[in-house]
Parts: structure tokens; C-alpha cells; sequence
């Protein structure tokens, strides 16, 4: 399956880590790439319908707002777990960003 980042934020939020947490967040997305709608708890859970939360192990604990859009998975944004609930602004922006893509057709950055 391809993943696609939604924009430049989520590219810059990614690339923003130190190698070492960049690699698990790779790691992650790959699983996500081989396995698609098929990938599971720990590594992804359905957080609304449509809308699903890619989760990397370790400290930080980092986590990125999905959807499948077409044939692809889109990356919306993502965050640093800090607490046991989703943080609402980071929600938000994940349903705003869902919804750009879903009622406009956005268009996307595919990874290279």
C-alpha cells in the first residue's frame, strides 16, 4: 500500500526527530505500507470511523493520525503522547485535515 503525507507539516513533524526516533517512526510506517487495512493493535488503532492512529513503541511515544483515502494511506498529523487521552487540539486538527481530504480531494505528498 502507498503512504502519503497529507502535506508539509506531517513530513516536517516526522523529520524533526533525532535519527534513532525517526527509524522506530520508519519502521512503523512500513508495517503500515506492507500490511495496510490489515495492521493492528500495537501499531495502529481505530481512534473514529475513517480515522486511525499509527502508534510507535518506545519513549517518546509517538503518534500519527491516518486514513485510507483511494488505494493509499494518508499521514494527517502527529503528535507526542504525553497523556492517557488523545490531545483534543491534535484531534481536531486530525478531523479537520480528514475532512479537507475527504469533501475537497486534497492532494497529497507521496514519499519518495
Amino acid at each position: 500500500m502507498v503512504v502519503a503525507f497529507f502535506d508539509k507539516s506531517i513530513e516536517e513533524f516526522v523529520e524533526g526527530f533525532e535519527k534513532p526516533i525517526r527509524s522506530r517512526i520508519a519502521r512503523t510506517i512500513m508495517l503500515l505500507e506492507r500490511f495496510g487495512n490489515r495492521i493492528t493493535m500495537p501499531y495502529s488503532k481505530n481512534v473514529e470511523h475513517n480515522l486511525f492512529e499509527l502508534r510507535t513503541m518506545g519513549n517518546p511515544a509517538i503518534r500519527i493520525f491516518y486514513t485510507f483515502h483511494g488505494s493509499c494511506a494518508v499521514l494527517l498529523c502527529g503528535y507526542i503522547k504525553k497523556y492517557q487521552k488523545i490531545p483534543r487540539k491534535e484531534f481536531l486538527l486530525a478531523i479537520k485535515k480528514l475532512h479537507l481530504l475527504t469533501e475537497y480531494n486534497v492532494n497529497v505528498i507521496f514519499r519518495t
